[in-house]
């Protein structure tokens, strides 16, 4: 079983009805028996705030209070002073922004080798860790 990120975006395309392609991906990835999902506090939070008010068709406040509920079943990794830290860390050495380096920190934490992500350089491998877009055209199956 290998251990993965999830960044924000594929949680939210999951349940994005006006990306029936990414859609479809990202339940893939969510329903992957192979897969062991990571998240974040932050992840957690960000979904919230997107699928609420984002959406073309936002979710009402308790449908996607239940969705956060049925993603905290993965591993969560708390977003606390040390990941702060280390993050800055990250983002000041790879040159990327605190909330990308954040979501970095928190994969390595996690013990992720693989971030999912489209919010960053699909085949980068930044602090260790190797983000992969799972929606790009040529993306293989997971």
């Amino acid at each position: 079983m290998s251990r993965v990120f999830v960044d924000t975006n594929v949680l939210v395309y999951a349940r994005d009805n006006h990306e029936p392609v990414k859609r479809e991906k990202a339940l893939q990835i969510l329903r992957d028996p192979e897969l062991q999902l990571v998240l974040s506090t932050q992840v957690l939070i960000e979904f919230f705030s997107v699928v609420t008010r984002r959406l073309a068709e936002p979710l009402d406040l308790v449908t996607a209070q239940r969705a956060v509920d049925q993603l905290s079943v993965n591993e969560v990794i708390v977003t606390d002073a040390v990941v702060v830290s280390d993050a800055i860390a990250t983002s000041i050495s790879s040159q990327i922004s605190i909330w990308d380096a954040l979501i970095i920190t928190a994969a390595r934490v996690g013990g992720c080798d693989t971030l999912f992500t489209e919010d960053l350089q699909d085949g980068a491998v930044i602090a260790g860790v190797r983000v992969e877009n799972p929606f790009r055209v040529d993306a293989g199956g997971h």
